[in-house]
């Protein structure tokens, strides 16, 4: 050999038969040879060939390191969800999977093969096996098929409630005062009417007093919230909060045999109402933060939390709304939950959110337009220095591949590879509406949240005041009535109808009820979701 040639690429070790690989291609497969435990994404593409021996993968430990799956519409992004989650119930990790266009279900049966399966397969030395997934299936108060999935209104909390009844900043402040009375009076906010009861309670001339005692809470806002909600019951929404509320630690299940157990939120019956379960999204992640005790890294995380659509949750959100995103999606980490945003583009993710995705995965994005354009060079900007072309690789791409950058075992970024992804091997589509429905029902779950109860709480107790209130007056004026009149001097002054009610003992039992009672306030966190659970 002349000093003029150069000597043969050699493959580091963990990249097998890879020797042919040029230099930049082994430099990034070597990126991706780790030696721990770690998912299969695929294999690398360099230079218009899939190199199958070439092997991009994600390391378990820093899964909890968050991460983005994104890419325009038909590229490939729910089967790189259904893959990844594969992978991680056959690590023992349980997943959750919000379900918007209900077919990730398919996910609990085996896949079927076919000839695009197989050829996929071979291009990335993929053994295939027809392999099914543990699941429950879940639906948001239950609208549609799944365990029904509830929140109590004091859980929920000011903020996220806000959030989905579309209050702006001012009147999202006057919610949380609302919410603090009623924790010191003992008023448990259970459903939408126990709110409703409390608000109309305080805008009425017997809670103006009370009202008076709120600071910075004015009867225009009060009213303003009244309506809103409402309006928010009217279009249907009372059955997603209530009791039994769903206890989120059911989502860090695993199987008996080992496996994770794959947590899909059927959404297809709440498709037109974006705003309730995004928002809903993010209650169930803001409660297993509170829930969860620190525990620093670990070998593999508690839960991976995929959270589809994410743009709907930034979408009009509130200053304290997105801080509380934030802060919730850089601590969870500690506590050993991997939380994934999917969305079409990283711009539709907060900077300082973004900042925090350790893992990503970027399908095929378009350019047809100036904004599509803008878009795309906002993606490139994102990605660490690459020996790609990036504008030029991310518009060209297939369905099923992607460009990969992952945080290695040293928490350091990996080279960008573009990868030619596996095929999931559960079912690429839905279950049968029939199998689904009895798996619902065999599930030990379905008798311990599939009926709605309705306890004594603000709406009751409330009611229950008025009608004593009501009987108090009715008794005094009866009195008064067969009292005899008294001849001679001054009469003395009676006091009023209202003065007599309030003095009464029944009223002053029912307010010493509402009153403050030691050891009744409700702890507030994030988003001001309650953290002492019921």
């Amino acid at each position: 050999m002349s000093d003029s040639e150069a000597p043969p690429a050699v493959a580091p070790e963990g990249v097998s038969g890879a020797p042919g690989l040029s230099q930049e291609a082994l430099e990034i497969a070597s990126g991706y040879a780790f030696a721990g435990p770690a998912l299969d994404l695929g294999a690398l593409l360099w230079d218009g060939r899939c190199l199958p021996d070439a092997r991009i993968r994600i390391p378990l430990p820093v899964l909890n390191r968050h991460g983005l799956v994104a890419g325009a519409t038909g590229t490939g992004k729910t089967k790189t969800l259904q893959l990844i989650a594969e992978q991680l119930s056959v690590q023992g990790v349980p997943v959750f999977l919000a379900d918007i266009k209900g077919d990730v279900s398919g996910i609990s049966a085996p896949g079927v093969s076919n000839d695009k399966v197989l050829a996929r397969a071979r291009e990335v030395h993929q053994e295939w096996t027809p392999t099914a997934c543990p699941a429950e299936f879940y639906a948001l108060g239950g609208m549609g098929r799944g365990i029904p999935v509830r929140a109590t209104v004091t859980s929920f909390g000011p903020v996220l409630l806000s959030k989905v009844l579309q209050l702006n900043q001012t009147q999202e402040q006057s919610l949380g005062l609302i919410f603090h009375y009623a924790d010191q009076k003992g008023l448990e906010l259970f459903d939408l009417k126990d709110l409703r009861a409390v608000v109309t309670f305080l805008t009425s001339d017997e809670g103006k007093a009370e009202l008076k005692g709120i600071g910075g809470l004015s009867p225009a806002t009060a009213g303003v919230i009244l309506r809103s909600l409402t309006a928010f019951e009217a279009q249907g929404m009372s059955p997603f909060f209530g009791e039994p509320e769903f206890d989120t630690s059911e989502l860090l299940r695993t199987a008996s045999d080992g496996r994770g157990t794959v947590s899909v939120l059927e959404l297809p019956e709440v498709q037109d109402k974006p705003q309730l379960f995004s928002t809903f999204l993010m209650w169930m992640l803001a409660d297993l933060f509170h829930d969860l005790p620190e525990v620093g890294d670990l070998d593999k995380p508690k839960l991976v939390f995929f959270f589809d659509e994410a743009h709907l949750l930034f979408t009009g959100a509130s200053k304290a709304f997105l801080e509380s995103i934030t802060q919730t999606v850089r601590l969870i980490r500690s506590k050993g939950v991997g939380v994934f945003f999917v969305t079409q583009t990283p711009k539709d993710v907060p900077s300082d959110v973004l900042a925090q995705l350790g893992n990503r995965v970027q399908h095929a994005l378009r350019a047809f337009t100036p904004d599509d354009q803008k878009a795309l060079k906002a993606t490139v900007k994102t990605f660490p220095n690459s020996t790609y072309d990036l504008g030029e690789v991310l518009t060209g791409m297939g369905t099923g591949e992607a460009v990969v950058t992952v945080l290695s075992e040293k928490g350091a970024p990996t080279p960008v590879a573009a990868t030619r992804l596996r095929a999931p091997q559960s079912l690429m589509g839905p279950v049968d509406p029939a199998a689904l429905d009895r798996a619902v029902q065999a599930s030990p779950l379905y008798g311990r949240y599939a009926q709605a109860v309705d306890r004594e709480s603000a709406y009751e107790k409330l009611a229950a005041r008025d009608a004593a209130a009501a009987q108090a007056a009715a008794q005094t004026a009866a009195e008064a009535g067969r009292a005899p009149a008294k001849g001679g001097g001054r009469a003395k002054k009676e006091p009023s109808v209202v003065e007599q009610v309030v003095g009464s003992g029944i009223f002053k039992s029912l307010a010493r009820s509402m009153g403050t009672q030691i050891g009744r306030e409700i702890t507030r966190s994030l988003f001001g979701t309650a953290r002492r659970r019921r």
